[in-house]
């Protein structure tokens, strides 16, 4: 297995599209850096630095107000675009323009959010996977390539029959194809750090089944993650200590 490495041009997932409700705002980390996910009352998702400019409040702790979010601290409110546009405490100042907050790209496809730090990705790497049933998201303390390596030799749960063996297709920089039998999942990966990933798990519904699939390829992702973690490497050390 070759070691995975990140890219600002590349188009991480950072959460399922409907665990991102209008109105509502979640913390992400990407490869350390601290983002704000958040969906405006029109649906539309944002992706954005999770730091207030003023005094460094996170993002994700404030309010989402129709389209604008608001810190939790002082109440500053900021745009679609991150840039402010009220101050409760100075509520006729002309708010001024280099106050705003960095913004980055957003795509959203396929039942998830997808976000690139770097402003010249190409939206060609955001995959579409079709119609598809999200499950979960799954968040695992080890790497990505650790992650990846027991994911190559997982095995599926089937409708009406025992757990098969898989095989592991890679789709793009951050998205792969888990195939077995009549199941196929993707699972979308999120590098956190270098010793936690997360895993945003979908099963493909192209034919229509997908549902019937959903509570058994939920319990198989719980399992994983025991799986993922106590098999990563320095687990038994970190038992032991």
């Amino acid at each position: 297995m070759t070691k995975e490495t990140a890219r600002e041009t590349d188009w991480v997932p950072v959460a399922l599209s409907a665990s991102i409700v209008s109105g509502t705002s979640a913390g992400a980390v990407i490869n350390g850096a601290e983002i704000v996910v958040w969906r405006d009352s029109k649906g539309a998702a944002h992706v954005w630095e999770d730091r207030c400019p003023h005094r460094g409040m996170r993002m994700s702790f404030g309010f989402v107000r129709g389209d604008h979010i608001a810190c939790l601290y002082h109440g500053w409110a900021y745009d679609t675009a991150g840039q402010c546009q009220h101050i409760p405490a100075h509520p006729d100042l002309e708010v001024p323009k280099t106050i705003k907050i960095p913004t980055y790209a957003v795509e959203e496809n396929s039942g998830l959010i997808w976000t690139a730090l770097a402003a010249d990705a190409d939206v060609a790497g955001v995959p579409d996977l079709g119609v598809v049933v999200p499950v979960r998201s799954l968040y695992a303390d080890c790497s990505l390539e650790h992650a990846l390596a027991v994911l190559g030799k997982a095995e599926l749960p089937e409708a009406g029959s025992a757990p098969t063996p898989a095989s592991l297709e890679k789709l793009t920089a951050n998205c792969w194809a888990l195939t077995s039998g009549a199941t196929r999942l993707f699972v979308a990966a999120q590098t956190v750090g270098a010793m936690k990933t997360a895993l945003h798990i979908l099963i493909d519904d192209a034919n229509g089944k997908a549902a019937a699939l959903r509570a058994p390829v939920a319990r198989w992702a719980e399992a994983l993650r025991g799986t993922l973690e106590t098999s990563a490497p320095g687990a038994l050390m970190a038992e032991v200590a």
